[in-house]
């Protein structure tokens, strides 16, 4: 895919979001829009998958670590072609299959359950683990919030991760600066990222998590970088794409009402149209 193709993608992921969680009522919009445009990068361009064969052995691995933004997850997977779009307003739905956080037993393309904030990145540490042992060239991604590397397990996987030399891991962090309570800065400051991941023997790469420019190089040198685990921090805004949303810590966890999904809707289909001007 080109840029605009990629930006046009994104737009709809970030529709689908909005529809999912106004549907249940319920759910994350904030961070997983934040999130829209590495989730389309990872799946549309960067990893090895297919949608017809989502368990294939030499699939590249994906673990959502933040697992309260499955409405982004979801719509990605579904917008690739994992399972139909039509089911994303059956989010959070008694009896559907796309719950709260991701299930690996019922949602096609998913490769572990999660929502247990920093639980994932240990689990990826795994999976890139298991992939050196058995001789493997899948690659491991894994999604985490700027909030959640406020839990030591996130430190104690990082430094398992660099003491194994896991070239293979590549791990994100959506860096919007809200998180449930607020700004990080003021609720428990993670800052600097980038310089605690190098403390941690990674190679940082700083990136716009909007820009799929940069994304794009930022993957590229990932995919360069031998012999230790890679962290991107992607600088994000939380809420993105629309209006209301946008950098207000009050969205981290809230559906919008019938009013507000309107508004949304209206915003996301203006910047569709403006997409296809260009």
């Amino acid at each position: 895919m080109n840029k605009v193709e990629l930006m046009k993608t994104a737009n709809e992921v970030r529709k689908g979001i909005v529809t999912a969680v106004h549907s249940a009522k319920s759910g994350h919009p904030g961070g997983s829009l934040s999130a829209a445009d590495i989730y389309t990068y990872l799946y549309f361009e960067e990893m090895n998958v297919d949608p017809k064969d989502p368990k294939k052995a030499d699939r590249d691995r994906f673990v959502l670590s933040k697992g309260h933004t499955s409405p982004g997850y979801y719509s990605t997977l579904a917008h690739r072609g994992f399972f139909p779009v039509e089911d994303l307003p059956t989010f959070r739905h008694t009896g559907s299959y796309l719950q709260g956080h991701p299930c690996m037993q019922h949602v096609p393309g998913v490769d572990m359950s999660s929502g247990s904030l920093g639980q994932g990145i240990s689990v990826a540490v795994g999976m890139a683990i298991s992939a050196k042992l058995s001789g493997e060239d899948y690659r491991v991604y894994t999604l985490l919030g700027d909030g959640e590397i406020q839990e030591g397990q996130v430190w104690e996987a990082s430094m398992l991760a660099a003491h194994r030399k896991l070239d293979n891991l590549v791990v994100i962090v959506d860096n919007n600066n809200l998180q449930i309570d607020g700004d990080i800065s003021k609720v428990n400051s993670p800052y600097p990222i980038d310089e605690k991941f190098k403390a941690f023997n990674f190679h940082v790469i700083n990136c716009d998590g909007h820009d799929f420019d940069s994304l794009a190089a930022a993957f590229k040198e990932a995919r360069e970088t031998k012999g230790q685990p890679t962290a991107i921090i992607a600088k994000t805004v939380k809420g993105k794409g629309v209006s209301f949303m946008e950098d207000n810590a009050g969205w981290h966890g809230k559906a919008p009402n019938d009013e507000q999904y309107a508004v949304a809707m209206e915003d996301l289909e203006k910047a569709g149209e403006a997409l296809c001007q260009k």
